[in-house]
């Protein structure tokens, strides 16, 4: 057991100390850490900064027994393979600056840059003036593309590279292994003020590889859901460390063609599924949700596996073999909870499901499900989406409802309970929120596959990809600054989800700030009251545009009309469940808070 003390300890070492540790593999670095991003410009500024004697920020290492997938090169150059310890260390923040030290000084190949030399050399006749100096750097510190001067066709290189001929611009790893040779060569210099002051600036080098320290923060003892925590708020990057980068490098495995073993690697399986569904918006749920998919199914197919929840502590003990075992059928489950919301639902992306733990449940029903009951989906889906009670806020919750979907995958029956609804709640979501409840209503209009009102037989949601704050596509049936000339509604009625529909942007920008009066006459022809419909709008606002007159409190009219209108659509749809309805803006209307109608 570590103490407070012993689970977070600063510490340090020397440059060369570090670098010859890395090679012999006495650090790892995860495959998790992203690929390096070599810019000459700022390896020279690091050095400059060691050369200044400047601190570099501390690099994070995590110490741990449990076994993570590691890099065995970096930019080509081999990490001896030896590892003989119980206790892994893993640099989790300082990868890029560890990378630009190490091929600084030993070479080797950057992705995208195959003829690039990283091997750093450093001009020994640029003159060090004082640590302000924020200029010299660029000059003193020169890849071999900067002093090849390619047998004199490159006027820029060619003094340089009469130095480097003379010993004058040197590596420094010649510097750190060949110190007294390159010594020797400048006491041949005849001038005595050059002389000193070339040794002076070698002698400093020298100094940097036996002085300069690293700044190490070491956490042992410590979880890997406290890990991505610590991670998060030191890493200088500004990117999280996540737990599906974890269970990545966890999970993999190298093939063994010897022993016919395949290799195993999650991250190009979940890349190569989201490529298999590249059309579908749902292409783009994030890892961390897929892998609590994954987590799911593991549960319900090796209830032992450890994984009690989906939190990070139990999604770091999955393993290779369960997801193996469950992987074909698992991708199969996914696709069908994507083309249910897609295709069943009309949902035509993430953004409008309501509760992100549909995707596990739903997931969780579909998993190895031969005969799933999509009427019975369908019900299940619009219940807790529109449920006056949030019944579906936390991991409780869900592991409830996987239990009920279950009882329905295995004996083919099912009850709900009491469904309730509060009308002044679905007056009160707002086009602004991302609640539950302003999503489920988006997700009911966009499921009645709204048409375009300028051409009746479009679709606005086919070629339209919305947003929940896309405004261009969602618009205001009475628009605001009508409103607000008009003085018909309060602020809170005009933001209403009730006041919202989906239309294409050309439609949308062409009705723009008009009365409804006006512009429904554009529209107005054989087939608009289906449209309408389409989009759960009370036809009695064309009646009143017929009728060129719009009543007295006419918003609040088209509401009330419109909430009876999604009430009655949300019955059809939850039928054969106790359906009420009740108001909690009007409490002298129910009696002591009971329900005003029951179907």
């Amino acid at each position: 057991m570590f103490t407070y003390t012993d689970r977070i300890q600063p510490t340090d070492s020397g440059i060369a100390t570090y670098l010859e540790n890395l090679l012999a593999s006495k650090y790892q670095i995860p495959t998790f850490q992203r690929d390096v991003v070599w810019e000459k410009e700022n390896v020279k500024k690091l050095w400059d900064s060691i050369y200044k004697f400047y601190p570099l920020g501390s690099i994070l290492i995590w110490k741990t027994s449990t076994k993570l997938e590691s890099h065995r090169e970096i930019g080509g150059i081999k990490l001896a393979d030896n590892f003989s310890s119980n206790e892994y260390q893993y640099i989790l923040d300082g990868q890029q600056r560890t990378t630009a030290l190490l091929m600084s000084i030993h070479g080797g190949k950057i992705a995208d840059k195959e003829n690039f030399d990283p091997t750093l050399y450093i001009d020994l006749t640029i003159e060090f003036t004082d640590t302000t100096d924020d200029i010299s750097y660029k000059k003193r510190f020169l890849f071999w593309d900067e002093i090849d001067d390619k047998g004199g066709q490159l006027n820029l290189n060619i003094e340089r590279y009469k130095r480097y001929k003379q010993r004058l611009i040197v590596k420094l790893k010649d510097i750190k292994s060949d110190y007294d040779t390159i010594e020797d060569r400048l006491l041949e210099i005849e001038n005595k003020e050059d002389k000193n002051l070339y040794k002076k600036q070698l002698k400093r080098v020298r100094q940097i590889f036996d002085n300069y320290r690293i700044s190490f923060i070491e956490l042992r003892g410590i979880e890997v859901a406290e890990v991505c925590q610590i991670f998060e708020r030191i890493n200088q990057a500004g990117k999280p460390l996540y737990i599906f980068d974890i269970v990545v490098a966890k999970t993999f495995r190298s093939e063994d063609k010897k022993n016919n073993i395949p290799g195993f690697y999650l991250r190009e399986l979940i890349n190569n599924f989201r490529e298999s569904i590249a059309s579908s918006q749902y292409a783009s749920v994030d890892d961390w949700t897929l892998l609590q998919m994954l987590a799911v199914v593991v549960k319900l197919e090796f209830p032992d596996a450890g994984i009690q929840n989906i939190t990070d502590k139990y999604l770091n003990n999955l393993k290779t073999e369960h997801i193996e075992a469950v992987w074909s059928d698992f991708k199969t489950a996914i696709a069908k909870t994507f083309n249910f919301f897609d295709n069943c639902l009309h949902i035509k992306g993430p953004k409008l499901i309501p509760y992100r733990y549909l995707y596990l449940t739903i997931t969780a029903y579909f998993y190895r499900n031969i005969k799933p009951n999509y009427i019975f989906l369908e019900k299940y889906f619009w219940y807790y989406c529109f449920h006056n009670e949030d019944l579906l806020s936390n991991t409780t919750h869900l592991w409830q409802h996987i239990e009920f979907l279950n009882q329905q995958k295995t004996t083919n029956t099912y009850s709900f309970n009491q469904f309730k609804i509060d009308i002044n709640n679905l007056k009160k979501s707002f086009y602004s929120s991302r609640g539950r409840l302003s999503r489920a209503i988006l997700s009911l209009y966009a499921n009645h596959e709204p048409k375009d009102w300028a051409k009746p037989h479009q679709y606005v949601l086919s070629d339209v990809y919305y947003l929940l704050t896309d405004k261009p596509n969602l618009h205001h049936i009475f628009p605001v600054n009508f409103i607000k000339q008009s003085g018909i509604a309060s602020q809170i009625e005009s933001d209403s989800l009730m006041n919202i529909a989906y239309l294409s942007q050309i439609t949308n920008l062409k009705i723009s700030d008009k009365n409804p009066l006006d512009y429904l006459k554009e529209y107005d022809q054989p087939g608009l009251e289906e449209v309408l419909r389409s989009h759960l709008i009370p036809t009695i606002i064309l009646e009143w545009s017929r009728a060129d007159v719009l009543p007295e409190h006419a918003l609040t009219i088209f509401i009330e009309e419109r909430v009876s209108l999604l009430l009655e659509t949300l019955r059809l749809k939850l039928d054969g469940i106790e359906f009420n309805v009740f108001d909690m803006a009007n409490p002298t209307d129910n009696i002591g808070g009971s329900l005003l109608r029951k179907s």
